[in-house]
């Protein structure tokens, strides 16, 4: 199921799209089933309190990110960042970026590796909980972007790309108070397949 397809009068909770211990060692199963099974599906259950009986209950929930505030966007912002989050991860993904998204990392940061080190000091150094993103403007520029909270690229009109975590829910089975160390594993099963098809959207 794609971002897009998540529905309208009631958001349904979207599978992962492999088995929990798919990504393990560097994602445990058990950070899966609380990060996927507790916290996102705790965030559409609340979301769908929210809205019922609202002028929201009808709208995708991409779009009530974009036109909501205060705790309905709070729970529509964390249920579609984590949709998000989920589904750039692969079992056996590809390492590394290719074609256009691979020139534009070349151009902006030198290099992935570049790119790999500037998200992940965002990451590191980011107070408190939210989310580091790597997002691109029509155009294609990109952009390393620090949110707290809920917050997404979406409501600067730009368009996600790759997504980090940084609530401790994310990380804290795992590695404890280690957040730079989960960030730098999370490179190790995050799809570029996944990435390039989202920055070669864009134009598409």
């Amino acid at each position: 199921m794609t971002l897009s397809s998540v529905a309208t009068a009631l958001i349904t909770i979207v599978e992962l799209p492999y088995a929990y211990d798919a990504l393990e060692p560097y994602i445990s199963a058990e950070t899966l089933h609380f990060h996927h099974d507790k916290h996102y599906a705790g965030y559409v259950a609340k979301l769908n309190e929210l809205i019922e009986d609202t002028r929201y209950a009808t709208m995708p929930l991409e779009e009530i990110v974009r036109s909501s505030d205060g705790a309905i966007f709070n729970n529509a912002a964390q249920a579609w960042n984590h949709i998000f989050y989920f589904e750039q991860f692969a079992p056996r993904p590809q390492h590394h970026p290719e074609g256009a998204l691979k020139r534009a990392i070349d151009d902006q940061f030198g290099s992935v590796e570049g790119l790999k080190e500037r998200m992940t000091t965002h990451a590191a150094t980011l107070f408190g909980s939210g989310w580091v993103w790597l997002a691109a403007d029509k155009d294609g520029r990109l952009y390393i972007i620090s949110k707290s909270n809920a917050g997404t690229p979406l409501t600067d009109d730009l368009t996600p790309l790759i997504a980090i975590d940084v609530w401790e829910h994310a990380y804290y089975i795992d590695y404890r108070n280690m957040r730079k160390n989960s960030v730098e594993e999370l490179w190790k099963v995050l799809d570029w397949r996944v990435i390039d098809a989202r920055y070669n959207a864009i134009k598409a």
